[in-house]
Parts: C-alpha cells; sequence; structure tokens
C-alpha cells in the first residue's frame, strides 16, 4: 500500500493557519513599543520569520506527536494530517523539523545582529514546542500546555521583539505582554475546551480536562477580563494603548459560548472570534504603543 500524500490544501490546513497570528501579534506589538526609537526592519522580518517556522513547526509537531498517540482520532475541528491518515508520520515529523530549522537559523541570523544570549532561549522555544505533546512524558498532556503558550508566544515573543531592536525591554512592554499572551492562551483554551471529550478518552489532561466543562468555561472568561485589565495597565504608561480595548468585542460571542452548555462541534465558532480578538487587539495594541 502506497503512503498517504495529502494535498497542498490539506498541508495548509494542517499547519493551522488561524493560529498564526499568535505568532504576528507579538512581533508587531514588541516592535512597536520600542517608539520613538528606530526600528531596525531587517531584524523585523527576522524576528517575524522566527515567530511564524515556530508556530507552524509546533502545530506540525503536535499533529504528529498526537497522531501517533491516537489523541486525534476523536477530535473535532482543524483537519489533522496523521490522526486522519491523509499524510505519513514521517512526513509530518519532517515539515515540523524543517519549519524548526528555518526558526533556528532565522534566530542565529539575529543573534549575530544583537547578543548570543538570546540562543539559549531559542533552543529552550524549540524544544518546548517539540515536547509540547512529543518525547516519553508531555506535559501538554499534564495541563501546563497554557504555560508554555502564555511565557513561549506572549512574554518572551513580545520582550524578545523589543530587545532585539534597543537590546533592552522598555517597561510599558511587560503589561503589553501579558495581553499578548493571554489571548494565545484563550486561542488554545478555544481549542482545548471543544476537545474536552476526545482528551479525556485520550488520557490528555489539559486544563480544561482537569477543571471539568463548566470550570473550563469560567477560565475562558477570566483570561478575556485579564486581557482587559492588562491593556489599561499598558495605558496608564502610554495613554494611546487604551485604543486595544476596542478590539475586544469578539470575546464576548466567545465568552457566552464558553459560558453555555454547548459542547464539541458546537463550540467550534469559539476559535475564529480568538482569532478576531488577537489580531484587533494587536493590531491597535500596536499602534497605540507605537504612537508614542
Amino acid at each position: 500500500m502506497s503512503a498517504p500524500r495529502a494535498t497542498v490544501k490539506q498541508w495548509v490546513a494542517g499547519a493551522r493557519p488561524r493560529t498564526l497570528p499568535a505568532a504576528i501579534v507579538p512581533v508587531a506589538v514588541g516592535t512597536l513599543a520600542v517608539r520613538p526609537y528606530e526600528v531596525h526592519e531587517t531584524r523585523v522580518v527576522l524576528a517575524l520569520i522566527v515567530a511564524l517556522a515556530l508556530q507552524v513547526g509546533t502545530n506540525f509537531a503536535n499533529d504528529y506527536s498526537d497522531g501517533i498517540r491516537g489523541t486525534d482520532e476523536r477530535r473535532v475541528g482543524p483537519i489533522r494530517l496523521v490522526g486522519q491518515g491523509l499524510a505519513s508520520p514521517g512526513a509530518v515529523r519532517s515539515a515540523a523539523l524543517g519549519s524548526y530549522a528555518v526558526a533556528a537559523a532565522a534566530g542565529v541570523a539575529i543573534c549575530f545582529m544583537t547578543s548570543f544570549w538570546l540562543l539559549p532561549f531559542g533552543i529552550a522555544a524549540v524544544l518546548a514546542g517539540w515536547l509540547y505533546t512529543g518525547g516519553p512524558r508531555p506535559y501538554g498532556y499534564l495541563g501546563l500546555g497554557e504555560v508554555f503558550v502564555f511565557l513561549f508566544f506572549g512574554l518572551m515573543a513580545t520582550a524578545g521583539s523589543a530587545y532585539i531592536q534597543l537590546l533592552r525591554v522598555p517597561s510599558v512592554v511587560w503589561p503589553a505582554a501579558v495581553a499578548v499572551g493571554l489571548l494565545a492562551t484563550i486561542l488554545l483554551e478555544a481549542n482545548n475546551l471543544r476537545d474536552i471529550t476526545g482528551d479525556t478518552a485520550a488520557g490528555k489532561r489539559t486544563i480544561a480536562v482537569r477543571l471539568g466543562r463548566t470550570s473550563a468555561g469560567r477560565f475562558v472568561v477570566v483570561l478575556c477580563v485579564g486581557v482587559a485589565v492588562a491593556i489599561v495597565l499598558a495605558g496608564l504608561q502610554r495613554p494611546w494603548a487604551l485604543i486595544a480595548l476596542l478590539g475586544l468585542p469578539p470575546l464576548v460571542p466567545l465568552c457566552r459560548l464558553s459560558l453555555s452548555s454547548a459542547e464539541g462541534a458546537d463550540l467550534l465558532p469559539m476559535l475564529p472570534s480568538a482569532a478576531r480578538a488577537q489580531l484587533l487587539v494587536g493590531a491597535l495594541l500596536a499602534v497605540g504603543l507605537g504612537n508614542a
């Protein structure tokens, strides 16, 4: 029997493009937060390459690891290349490693331009992405995935994007990074809340599984409130950052769904709502911070 060969469209869907705002937003926010100082465009481009390649690599790594464990057999929602038999595990693993290699190359280039003290953080990001669902004891199965997303796609990515511009991190970046990290965590929770039934059956103990459907829904609301608070804290230093509050409306239907009794496929609208909020808040926050 010949190995499965996914189409280009399926490979693109397998990269989970709706998660890519989680890579773009921290770079935009961290970069524009350094204004009125000069922005180095080449470093911005390289930072975007690192962030996007890490996100895509992690998505493929999760697809591979969850697929060979059988976790994706009961999933609803976005396409799963390995779990649905659309691509071989080896091909998806190669796609993940190739993406990480692109991120590493761009990251090393940034180090040459700035500081090699950044290298350990880059290595940690790659390892964290792979070990999220990979390795003998994946921490994503222990309910620690939200910590990874908040730290690496929030604090580290945002602060790192500012650092490579100035070789320091302005204080206003930290509350902005918290907002960015919480938005990325909401995106993850939109997936985990939807997948509670399948994850429970597969032994994947996400925070949503540990809390249960009702409490996990309330947790999503807490995260949304946290985004608003972080924006206000950033606005205390740069008042224009408060325009990011105008990007919060997509979180309203998301919160309604999270507090409802809906389960499984009925929660699918949460993911695009989370992605829209991430893009809107991220764009407005970046513009507001850049108006220094």
